[in-house]
């Protein structure tokens, strides 16, 4: 875990690129499931994600999906991709396009960034 408060959770997906996952506390099935306030937050706190993403990992791009095929709790997959990754252009869940040639700086720096801006 590596940021709650009273609506969303923050967990790290493992993965060769940075990638985090904002959950809704409450099981919710759908984003239009959410209350105002729970939907009004994953939205604030997935921004502050990205933003936080493009600073410090300075990525070719930022992928966002909500699947929640498997896991039927709203939740938003945020993800730092690169044109060195294994799969760019495809898809994280998409077919292996090279062998991946990252030099990314350290994850517990993004996250202490992260916490940071997400108390400001």
């Amino acid at each position: 875990m590596i940021f709650e408060d009273n609506l969303i959770f923050i967990e790290k997906e493992d993965s060769e690129i940075p990638w985090v996952k904002i959950f809704s506390k409450k099981g919710y099935k759908e984003l239009s499931d959410c209350d105002k306030k729970t939907r009004d937050r994953l939205f604030e706190v997935m921004l502050i994600v990205e933003k936080t993403m493009l600073k410090y990992y300075k990525p070719d791009k930022i992928n966002i999906a909500s699947f929640a095929n498997y896991v039927p709790r709203v939740h938003i997959h945020i993800m730092a991709r690169f044109k060195s990754d294994s799969f760019f252009p495809e898809p994280m869940w998409g077919k292996k396009q090279r062998d991946g040639n990252l030099n990314l700086p350290n994850f517990d720096g993004f996250i202490e960034l992260l916490l940071s801006n997400l108390k400001s």
